[in-house]
């Protein structure tokens, strides 16, 4: 899971999800990563803990505006 981890931070540090944008579909990034749903889902909870993403209920997951890393 520390790959997955360090490539979506990657992706959000270097632009492909800017802050705002919204994540791809749990099922989505589970098929590109070729790993679980579940795997998907606790990075997502990771990266929400630490302030790099914010959920939206009923719209998704966001990269957050203002980001710690």
């Amino acid at each position: 899971m520390d790959e997955l981890l360090d490539d979506l931070r990657s992706k959000i540090k270097d632009g492909t999800y800017p802050p705002g944008s919204q994540l791809p579909s749990g099922c989505a990034l589970a098929d590109s990563y070729d790993v679980s749903h579940s795997t998907i889902q606790r990075a997502i909870a990771t990266l929400r803990e630490q302030g790099v993403l914010v959920g939206r209920p009923g719209r998704g997951v966001f990269v957050a505006e203002s980001t710690r890393r």
